[in-house]
């Protein structure tokens, strides 16, 4: 058996690897976001019927670990005559456990919204879209930015449990090339590395983020 050693070319192998993990990344955020939106928007509307409808949508994907969603997603799907390929099941789990959570991070923004503002806008005698597109909305935004850049952070990282259905992404990556050379702490150094270069500058981004909408807070 002849083994490989840990060079240029497998790290080249990371790295492109690395970009899939964005792109998963991407589409989760992007298709979670679309989703999360419309159960923010639901879970603070005037019609009690939608609270209470969406409510659960979010208490169910916040109580189940993202693992169960991809398990459903791809093998259980499978059962039922749906083969899903590993981008799809992979993109739409990923999708769905942020929809969960930018839809309560959302909320939580749009509500805390002052009250002033809300009743100003009605004054002004303003439909329920037009207070959300003109007033609420662009204030939400940036109280939301912190908080959702730090969520990416969360994503980023969970994109390696796709790794368990064959998603070529950056742990998985990890694993082809350990079982090829036999060097687990060059391998998943480089790995741990490569996940840094992409977190650590979305968290000091999230804190920067904190810290200056905090400032103009209390000017």
């Amino acid at each position: 058996m002849i083994l490989r050693t840990f060079g240029f070319s497998e790290f080249g192998f990371l790295v492109s690897a690395l970009l899939w993990t964005v792109v998963l990344t991407i589409i989760a955020l992007s298709g979670g976001g679309i989703v999360g939106f419309v159960i923010a928007l639901a879970r603070t509307s005037t019609h009690k019927w939608l609270r209470i409808a969406a409510a659960p949508y979010i208490q169910i994907i916040q109580g189940i670990p993202v693992l169960m969603i991809l398990f459903l997603s791809y093998y259980g799907l499978s059962l039922a005559g749906l083969q899903l390929p590993p981008l799809v099941a992979a993109g739409a789990s990923m999708t769905i456990y942020a929809s969960g959570y930018l839809a309560e991070i959302w909320r939580g923004c749009i509500q805390s919204v002052p009250k002033p503002q809300w009743e100003a806008s009605e004054s002004l005698a303003m439909t329920r879209v037009q207070q959300y597109r003109y007033v609420i909305l662009p204030q939400a935004l940036r109280i939301s930015l912190p908080s959702t850049v730090g969520f990416a952070v969360q994503v980023v990282k969970n994109t390696s449990i796709t790794s368990i259905i064959g998603f070529v992404e950056l742990a998985r990556a990890g694993q082809l090339i350990n079982n090829a050379t036999f060097q687990p702490f060059r391998v998943f150094l480089a790995v741990a590395a490569l996940y840094f270069v992409v977190c650590y500058p979305l968290s000091q981004l999230s804190r920067w983020l904190e810290r200056r909408l905090h400032a103009r807070s209390h000017r």
